[in-house]
């Protein structure tokens, strides 16, 4: 039973670092925000208003597709930008900095009816009237507070790279109110810790949102628990040795993002379109699964791993793009962001490896290695088709769905929950299959839980091809 205390250890693991994750908040529809974007030595934003408010106070319609409403907006932008410029001031030490509006945005990319909901978004950047970002703010943010009765707005940090602050959507730093309009915001001092502790959570959501990065490795994946003897694949004999394969694939997948990942982020190296780089990161996908019906690099497949991830890793780099942010503190983001790629990377290994070690002596995993492999392939497919010619099939809802976090990681745990069952009822009746031995291995004894194996092969052709 030694290695199903091993499988139970990694299903542990993963449960402490889900465990960890913070959800997200909404916004509420009957509040402006003022968010704010800290550089080293700039200032920007953006102004979020909802729907309700403009169509109260403006008589606005709002009423029709994400494209109409964008029309819309742009028709009265001088209008809403004055009326936010009016409403917003930023400044330090008793002086106001002049802020620039540019441009529209729609909150949610979607339309609207008549009385639907939703924020109309406008950026802008800050004027500074000193060398860096002074650390205490006066902000002012009056929008609809005195045309509407009992309102309140807010604002916020999104982001502030030295201060370890990324996408914030629920530190509410200031609220604005009718008698109270105005105040102060200490953004604190700067910590690198503080910053590389972030840009880890930064490095794990990615992974999490990027379905691409989680297909490529279940596909590396599906082959680790198994071996090929004769140019067949037949169950890996040991524990041990599989997650050994599987760990020279990601240790080389992660050595070839990182290489990419930081030369981009540093500067040093241009990236490519990012549509040749997605198109070539599904292409990653469909080699890797198709490789596991026709292995021709045989247990080779860290070539795959460490080839492709040099793509992937410009893929990463789509993240660090454009940081107002010195050198140091981008090298500390950097760093933080490979270590939660990697934690993130390492979860879906223990969330998969169990299910897919549990199975690989059944009947059933065979024919789930061929169908999985072939899914992903043409999954992948479709999405070549869509980044190549820039069309949108529709593949991305169904995929965000199947993945949709924490609902897929439970599932797993389900299904590994259940393979455990049908391998002791399959072991019980005498149904499993027999191992497949290497030359250099003819000594490996089976499992312990797996007990002994009669119809085991011992005379076979070397299985690792090298």
């Amino acid at each position: 039973m030694k290695h199903l205390r091993h499988l139970v250890l990694l299903v542990l693991a993963s449960v402490i670092v889900v465990g960890a994750a913070t959800p997200a908040s909404a916004h509420r529809n009957d509040e402006s925000y003022l968010y704010l974007d800290v550089g080293d030595d700039s200032l920007s934003g953006r102004v979020e208003m909802p729907y309700p408010d403009l169509r109260a106070v403006f008589g606005l319609e709002i009423d029709g597709t994400a494209d109409q409403l964008l029309a819309e907006f742009e028709a009265n932008l001088p209008m809403l930008q004055t009326y936010a410029d009016d409403n917003s001031r930023i400044g330090a030490d008793g002086v106001v900095w002049p802020m620039r509006f540019d441009g529209v945005e729609l909150l949610f990319d979607e339309g609207s009816d008549a009385n639907g909901l939703g924020y109309v978004v406008l950026p802008f950047t800050v004027d500074l009237a000193a060398p860096s970002v002074p650390q205490v703010l006066e902000v002012t943010f009056t929008a609809f507070l005195e045309e509407i009765p009992d309102r309140n707005n807010i604002t916020l940090v999104a982001n502030d790279w030295k201060r370890g602050v990324f996408e914030e959507e629920t530190n509410e730093l200031l609220i604005h109110t009718v008698d109270a309009p105005s105040g102060d915001i200490d953004l604190g001092d700067a910590s690198q810790w503080n910053n590389f502790r972030a840009s880890i959570d930064l490095g794990v959501d990615h992974i999490r949102t990027g379905p691409d990065h989680v297909f490529f490795i279940l596909a590396l994946l599906l082959p680790a628990v198994l071996i090929l003897v004769a140019g067949r694949w037949e169950p890996s004999p040991s524990f041990g040795y599989s997650l050994l394969r599987i760990v020279l694939v990601a240790t080389m997948f992660t050595i070839a993002h990182s290489i990419t990942f930081t030369l981009a982020g540093l500067d040093y190296l241009p990236l490519p379109p990012s549509k040749l780089t997605e198109s070539v990161i599904a292409l990653s996908i469909m080699l890797a699964a198709l490789h596991n019906l026709r292995p021709i690099l045989g247990h080779r497949e860290w070539i795959l791993a460490f080839t492709f991830g040099l793509f992937h890793g410009m893929g990463f780099a789509g993240l660090v793009e454009d940081l107002d942010i010195n050198r140091s503190t981008q090298l500390v983001s950097l760093l933080g962001r490979n270590v939660g790629i990697e934690i993130a990377q390492l979860v879906i290994i223990f969330v998969t490896f169990p299910l897919l070690f549990l199975l690989r002596r059944t009947r059933a995993y065979m024919p789930l290695f061929t169908l999985v492999s072939l899914a992903l392939a043409a999954v992948s497919a479709v999405w070549i088709v869509e980044r190549v010619f820039e069309l949108d099939l529709k593949i991305n809802r169904a995929v965000d769905e199947a993945l949709q976090w924490p609902r897929a990681f439970w599932v797993m745990l389900a299904l590994t929950a259940a393979a455990a069952v049908y391998h002791q009822v399959e072991q019980r009746r005498g149904r499993l299959l027999p191992v497949g031995r290497r030359d250099t291995d003819a000594d490996v004894a089976d499992d312990a839980d797996d007990g002994p194996d009669p119809d085991a092969e011992t005379d076979v052709e070397p299985a690792l091809q090298r």
